[in-house]
């Protein structure tokens, strides 16, 4: 049954690089053909530079003419084969660009389910109320620094001669009331006049005279 028919290939598919590699190879082979060809026309075209018209010649330049056809099929086959390479490259491309595209759409996807599972958890009214509350602390703090930093008050029409009558009046009072505390009663001090020890005398003693010593 598999001579009829054959057998399923297990062998993988080319892909599009493998194809782009074999038409280059094939290309490459075909650009050292046209080399040797033009190399042997450049022969013959020396050869009949310097014969003159004859059998020989017109022998030489069927050969070249010969040469020159196989060129022009090589070069046609050449140019074809570098559409097919170009084409594909384009296809490959087109499709490293698919792929390059459905990877970014799958990490869109991805970081969009991220956001949802995150933003899920937040609650913008709580967050407004949040920043009122803040707000209205702020305000708070604000209205009490400015009432601790307040300055009192001071009267600014004191008059200087005012000042100085006040201040004298004062100076008078502590000198009358320093007077009276400290004055000593008949040559006595105050904390000794209640009670005097019997063995002193109440009444004034002059102090007897020192004689001076004769020198």
């Amino acid at each position: 049954m598999n001579r009829l028919f054959g057998s399923k290939s297990t062998a993988p598919k080319p892909s599009l690089d493998d194809a782009i590699s074999k038409i280059d190879t094939r290309v490459s082979s075909l650009d050292v053909k046209i080399t040797q060809l033009n190399a042997e026309l450049g022969t013959y075209q020396t050869k009949m530079s310097k014969m003159r018209d004859g059998p020989a010649k017109n022998s030489i330049k069927s050969k070249a003419l010969s040469v020159l056809q196989r060129r022009k099929q090589y070069e046609t086959q050449r140019d074809q084969l570098m559409n097919q390479s170009w084409n594909m490259e384009q296809a490959n491309m087109t499709v490293d660009n698919l792929k390059n595209v459905m990877t970014t759409v799958d990490a869109l996807k991805t970081t969009n389910q991220a956001l949802k599972k995150q933003y899920g958890k937040i609650d913008i009214d709580k967050i407004e109320q949040l920043q009122d509350e803040m707000a209205d602390l702020l305000e708070v703090g604000n209205e009490i620094n400015e009432s601790i930093s307040r300055a009192y008050s001071v009267p600014d029409d004191v008059d200087e001669a005012e000042l100085d009558a006040e201040l004298e009046a004062l100076g008078a009072e502590v000198e009358a009331g320093w007077g009276e505390s400290n004055m000593e009663s008949e040559g006595i001090p105050g904390f000794l006049q209640e009670e005097l020890p019997s063995f002193i005398d109440g009444t004034k003693t002059e102090a007897p005279a020192v004689k001076e010593a004769a020198s």
